[in-house]
């Protein structure tokens, strides 16, 4: 059985070193880290956990609670993308996650209760909602906590630049020649869904561009039903939008779905644009252009925050903001400008 001394050996490392490194402390340098880490996985290394949890003091698990409203679960497309990268990033160092349930001992407790009650080390939350309650107290309490998808100036907090995304997305159909362009936006309860409005207002009005009232519609959260609800609505207008930008690849998928129902194409008749760019979203007919959220950096950020506070024992307030970036595809075109008849 390879144990911290083997490692130690094998890099050359002092073992006091290694037990740093594979701890995640900060005074050691990320090319010693990597060395020691390489090592680990190549020699197969498995710490004890019960001498590694008397040793160290700490559970070595990290709660997660995954909080969304589609009524998905762990199959939501981008949420899962994140966990899955925020759990590559905190197993190498060790670490265990635990999904939270509200039941123990067949009685129902809080993600607080729950978490006290297993010990963990740290909690990663992913969650839009402003108005939850549990996920405030979590928050609020002494145990070190990172929210994803949300903002807080009270907490370790990592998200997309929002923002930022839908102010590329309009300003591309704009450049495109569109000037009626509609948006379709997540629920207002979200702050995904407020940063995406809030982007999509700025850049139309920065544009100078009209703003009808009929031009924003609810897609409710996020979903492919709400697209395609939201989209009848716009065609539905008298003079419905040329272009149409969603806070979601899911409502974009809706959308198209109702364009081509009602006997139209994309993008011959309406442009359309996504964000999040799923999966899926490079597969559909046609391939969607949307806004590319980061995903892997998304999950990275998240448990270097968790780490640094779960080493210093210390909550953390620092809010982490991720790049996106406009990823064009095929579902928006240009628009001619029709040509002055010339003179005979």
């Amino acid at each position: 059985m390879v144990t911290i001394y083997d490692i130690a050996k094998e890099t050359g490392y002092s073992v006091t070193t290694v037990s740093k490194a594979l701890n995640n402390y900060s005074d050691v340098s990320s090319k010693t880290k990597r060395a020691i880490l390489d090592a680990v996985e190549e020699m197969g290394y498995l710490p004890n956990s019960h001498a590694r949890t008397l040793t160290t003091k700490k559970s070595w698990t990290i709660g997660v609670i995954f909080i969304e409203s589609l009524g998905v679960g762990m199959k939501h497309p981008f949420f899962n993308a994140v966990i899955e990268s925020f759990r590559k990033n905190v197993e190498v160092l060790g670490y265990d996650l635990l999904f939270a349930s509200r039941m123990i001992n067949n009685q129902q407790k809080s993600y607080l209760e729950q978490f006290k009650y297993r010990g963990v080390d740290g909690v990663v939350v992913v969650c839009s909602l402003f108005d939850d309650v549990q996920v405030k107290e979590l928050m609020d309490s002494s145990i070190p906590t990172v929210v994803i998808d949300l903002h807080s100036k009270e907490s370790a907090v990592v998200n997309s630049d929002n923002f930022a995304g839908s102010y590329k997305a309009v300003e591309y159909l704009y450049s495109l020649g569109h000037q009626s362009i509609a948006h379709i936006a997540g629920h207002a309860t979200t702050f995904a869904g407020q940063e995406r409005r809030n982007g999509f207002m700025t850049s139309m009005k920065t544009m100078g561009l009209d703003i009808p009232d009929e031009y924003v519609v609810n897609g409710d959260y996020f979903s492919r039903e709400g697209g395609y609800k939201a989209m009848k609505q716009l065609l539905s207008l008298p003079n419905p939008p040329t272009a149409i930008f969603t806070a979601a690849d899911s409502l974009a998928i809706g959308a198209m779905e109702a364009i081509k129902d009602a006997g139209y194409q994309v993008p011959d008749d309406f442009s359309v644009i996504g964000f999040d760019d799923i999966e899926l979203a490079q597969f559909i007919n046609p391939p969607l252009t949307t806004v590319r959220q980061d995903t892997e950096l998304i999950g990275e950020e998240s448990a270097d925050l968790l780490i640094k506070q779960i080493n210093s024992q210390q909550k953390i307030a620092q809010s982490v903001v991720v790049p996106v970036d406009l990823v064009i595809r095929d579902s928006c075109k240009a628009l001619v400008k029709e040509e002055s008849s010339k003179p005979s």
